[in-house]
């Protein structure tokens, strides 16, 4: 008679019913350096692996990050759907290259791109490389108008202008492709770019000036309105032309929706590029960004490529060459599902969740307000000078992280590094009852900071505490 299992059949389907908790995998230590020899159930290594991450937190009490911690089921079903098509791959998923280009459309008619000029843009992995592609296209057209005017580019490397609140991609685009970054210094009294000074930092090596949209530190928008009539002035009387690039990683999906009037986008004449990512306000998960350039005279052509791939020629002009689609789908699904008005109404409930919480944070009477989260919902604070406590700012981040709040506190950069601010960042998920219970959590940190003996953080510069991105 033949036997449908053998012994070794029978012992291999019960480790099937062995708990996962009484299975001999949880009892040993997981690879740290090299691969187990046999494979394991999949239920067991997906609570391994999930256990591991389990002290990490609720990525929605970070309230450091403006990367998106909520989506809705739909859009992640969606993008859970389709994350093996390869964005690049345009010749064989070309419904998704559609809807790249779709959005491409929607954010340039967003920012008042001028048709006739015949602008482009792309997808990418984040803001980050999109700056990169922003900064590239820059140097690349100055090098080349420089050798038409005659000008020896090789006497001294190119620079680029931008205040001391850039974020650390700036830093690196810098340093990968030869660019000498020219801060402008950020004061108390000029916490943005300072227009005034702008044009101390520009000469004919300069391949652009970068405008930020948003500043991580604080919140705050660069003036480019301003800056765009200084630029006009300038390239009035030089032969060699200023342009302006936008880093509106925070606020160019924000500042459309609620400060519709803000000229800050291509109505300006010498904004020539801008980049946003789509995982910040665009309410899609990290990570996507994007990049529209103003008209083909920006884009130098030899920075786009044609290549033959899977049996289709494509033009790419991005960075990376293989990544998943799914973020871009979901970009586009935000953009059919909420419209103009569903964006608008969620940032602008956003918006007076960030001025509610600012009204809590000046009413204990211990911090000065540097921004309230009016163009952008970060609440940024400091301690008030004169106040005679013994805890910091960053014993509170401390108290707040007991609650599963993550809060940094850290210094300005350059000349401000004395002073010393705490910011959060409301984002869509922020609902006005989980805003509350945080109002609740931080008066009652300050109430235990005042009635406690045991502070850790004795000197009052600790550095950057906590993830500042």
């Amino acid at each position: 008679m033949a036997m449908l299992y053998s012994e070794s059949d029978k012992t291999r389907k019960e480790s099937y019913r062995v708990p996962l908790f009484a299975s001999e995998e949880e009892q040993i230590r997981i690879p740290n350096y090299k691969l187990k020899d046999e494979p394991i159930e999949a239920r067991i290594a997906y609570q391994l692996v999930k256990d591991e991450l389990m002290d990490e937190g609720n990525a929605r009490q970070n309230l450091a990050t403006f990367c998106q911690t909520y989506m809705e089921p739909e859009a992640t079903k969606l993008m859970s759907e389709t994350l093996e098509k390869n964005a690049v791959d345009k010749s064989e998923y070309p419904q998704t290259a559609e809807l790249e280009n779709k959005c491409v459309n929607i954010l340039a008619d967003l920012w008042h791109a001028p048709s006739a000029e015949k602008y482009s843009g792309t997808s990418t992995v984040g803001s980050s490389e999109a700056c990169m592609l922003g900064g590239l296209a820059m140097k690349f057209r100055w090098r080349k108008k420089a050798e038409e005017r005659g000008l020896d580019i090789a006497k001294q490397r190119p620079n680029l202008v931008i205040s001391s609140g850039y974020q650390v991609c700036w830093e690196k685009f810098c340093v990968y492709w030869d660019v000498d970054m020219r801060v402008v210094p950020m004061d108390e009294a000029h916490l943005r770019l300072d227009t005034d000074k702008v044009l101390d930092y520009v000469d004919e090596y300069t391949i652009g000036i970068v405008g930020i949209l948003g500043i991580t530190y604080t919140g705050e928008f660069d003036d480019i309105q301003a800056l765009d009539k200084i630029v006009a002035g300038y390239n009035k009387t030089h032969d060699h032309e200023l342009v302006i690039h936008i880093d509106g990683a925070s606020g160019a999906m924000f500042a459309p929706f609620v400060e519709p009037d803000l000229k800050w986008d291509f109505q300006l004449d010498n904004v020539v590029s801008i980049n946003t990512s789509g995982h910040k306000y665009g309410l899609v998960y990290p990570g996507v960004g994007w990049i529209i350039w103003r008209g083909e005279e920006y884009l130098p052509r030899e920075l786009v490529f044609d290549v033959s791939y899977l049996g289709g020629s494509m033009p790419t002009m991005a960075i990376n060459f293989s990544r998943s689609a799914s973020q871009i789908i979901g970009q586009y699904y935000n953009f059919l599902r909420y419209g103009f008005s569903g964006y608008k109404k969620i940032h602008e409930r956003t918006r007076d969740t960030a001025l509610y919480l600012a009204k809590i944070v000046k009413e204990t009477g211990y911090f000065d307000v540097i921004h309230e989260g009016a163009n952008l919902p970060i609440v940024c604070y400091k301690m008030k000078a004169d106040l005679d406590v013994e805890w910091t700012l960053y014993d509170l981040a401390d108290q707040l992280l007991m609650k599963g709040w993550q809060v940094p506190a850290y210094p300005l950069p350059d000349n401000l590094s004395d002073t010393i601010v705490q910011r959060f960042v409301c984002r869509a998920d922020l609902g006005y009852n989980v805003a509350e219970e945080f109002a609740k959590d931080f008066q009652e940190a300050i109430h235990n900071l005042e009635h406690v003996r045991v502070l850790y953080h004795a000197d009052k510069n600790q550095g950057t505490y906590g993830f500042t991105h």
